[in-house]
């Protein structure tokens, strides 16, 4: 039983991505069960916003207030995001503007490259990252940053590409705000009044510290058999989805490297320091920027990609999340089988 649960912990990404996988596939190809479709939509909808809050509800309830700060590596991974998604932005216009025509399939890519790169950091990777060693609070501070430049760049960019009747700067922040706000605002307030207006209650969740992971685990089971979902009924060529699934892999190493190279690259600002402090704290920096950077709240770049952008390049979040999830569970195994917390 314990080798089984160790087995569990270690690959338990990949056992909820094929769990999702195959739940949708099996509903898909068994007819009689399509009449459940439209209930198990509502359910969706409900249940996976409701995992959500509570593994961050769970997670802020580690953290304390001061602890949420902004870090010199944060700006720079703002920089990286923002500056790639506004670039990829002016290409797409200058394509559609330019290119006489044929230019569908390569604006496609460059929305898919676009939300690969804003895409705001998963809410999970808190949990992942304190599972690497990492900083769970340095990684909270800036999927809270990471939330409101996405809310403030893409309705500045993305009508370049694709304007919408009547959708203003304000309207496309108001309903970007209005989807991140109860999954990331509401669960730190909770978490807060729960720690300084209940301390018992707040005692008592601090002695479950690997619920947040398996809440993780039944979410990503969700969000996976939601991309099976987009994958399946998706009428695009195979061509482009491969490419699409080009874009998201490039992207998503692309993302690690240089979330990892920034965290690594900056020294403690602490004096007299001890060289093997420094060397820790450079792989927990390391650890939590790569993180930030490069794994992704996929859902809602789903999300984005249907609301504000060519509906095709939607897939890229379902994608992009298959590569992610392998990369954290190849981590945690690195981690678990070196008993260690470098990586």
């Amino acid at each position: 039983m314990n080798k089984f649960m160790k087995f569990l912990r270690e690959w338990m990404l990949v056992v909820g991505m094929v769990l999702g996988a195959s739940l949708y596939i099996i509903y898909y190809s068994i007819e009689p069960l399509h009449f459940a479709g439209p209930f198990l939509n509502k359910a969706v909808a409900v249940v996976q916003p409701l995992l959500l809050f509570l593994m961050l509800f769970m997670t802020f309830c580690r953290i304390e207030p001061k602890q949420m700060k902004p870090h010199r590596w944060h700006w720079w991974l703002l920089l990286v995001q923002g500056g790639s998604f506004t670039v990829m932005g002016l290409a797409a216009w200058a394509i559609l503007n330019l290119a006489p025509v044929g230019h569908h399939e390569s604006v496609v890519l460059l929305e898919s490259g676009m939300l690969c790169m804003i895409c705001p950091t998963a809410t999970a990777a808190a949990v992942v990252t304190g599972k690497l060693g990492g900083d769970v609070a340095g990684v909270t501070t800036y999927t809270i940053l990471i939330n409101i430049l996405t809310a403030v760049l893409v309705p500045l960019i993305v009508p370049l590409i694709q304007p919408m009747d009547g959708m203003t700067f304000w309207s496309a922040f108001s309903i970007i705000l209005a989807k991140v706000f109860p999954l990331l605002i509401m669960p730190c307030i909770s978490a807060w009044i729960v720690r300084y207006l209940f301390p018992k209650l707040h005692s008592f969740l601090l002695r479950f510290p690997d619920i947040p992971f398996y809440i993780w685990a039944m979410s990503l089971t969700l969000a996976i058999a939601v991309s099976t979902k987009y994958i399946v009924k998706s009428t695009m060529s195979i061509t482009l989805l491969l490419l699409i699934g080009l874009v998201s892999l490039v992207g998503c190493i692309i993302q690690f490297a240089i979330g990892k190279y920034i965290g690594s690259s900056y020294k403690s600002s602490k004096i007299g320091i001890s060289e093997e402090s420094e060397r820790r704290g450079r792989a927990i920096r390391r650890v939590t920027a790569g993180q930030a950077l490069g794994q992704k709240n996929t859902v809602f770049a789903i999300w984005m990609g249907y609301t504000f952008m060519t509906p095709e390049s939607a897939i890229v979040g379902g994608l992009y999340s298959i590569w992610h999830n392998l990369f954290n569970t190849w981590q945690l195994h690195r981690v678990a089988k070196r008993g260690a917390t470098k990586v």
